[in-house]
């Protein structure tokens, strides 16, 4: 039997975690349901199980950008997994997730998420070689 694709692990794990949050769709709404449940967990989650869980969320946090967003899952330019929007922004929902686990409300998943369409707004610059 063949393995899955990546992007199906990534997209099962997300479909997991959604239900396991009891939210309905991949939307702000469920960032911030993953928001409380990450600061409901945070002084409950162990070393050992940090990796994993970190995993399951932060797939859950990319589904999100890509259903909001427009996103696509991609590997960046360090080759870590994320999501890629516009052809111009990666984002690591994985990093976004595990700094909200190490410092709390200040490193939110929500606000982060709340702040995408800021960026994206933003032209990104490039340079003009040309006078």
């Amino acid at each position: 039997m063949p393995s899955e694709s990546p992007l199906a692990s990534l997209r099962a794990a997300a479909e997991g975690v959604r239900q396991q949050l009891q939210v309905n769709a991949f939307d702000a709404a469920a960032v911030q349901r993953l928001a409380d449940f990450i600061e409901q967990q945070r002084p409950s989650i162990k070393d050992s199980e940090k990796q994993g869980v970190v995993t399951a969320l932060g797939c859950f946090l990319g589904q999100c950008l890509v259903d909001t967003y427009g996103g696509t899952w991609a590997q960046g330019p360090d080759k870590t997994t994320g999501v890629g929007i516009n052809r111009a922004y990666f984002f690591n929902p994985f990093f976004r997730v595990s700094e909200q686990l190490a410092k709390g409300e200040a490193e939110s998943v929500v606000k982060f998420f709340a702040g995408i369409p800021e960026r994206l707004a933003l032209k990104p610059v490039r340079k003009n070689w040309i006078s």
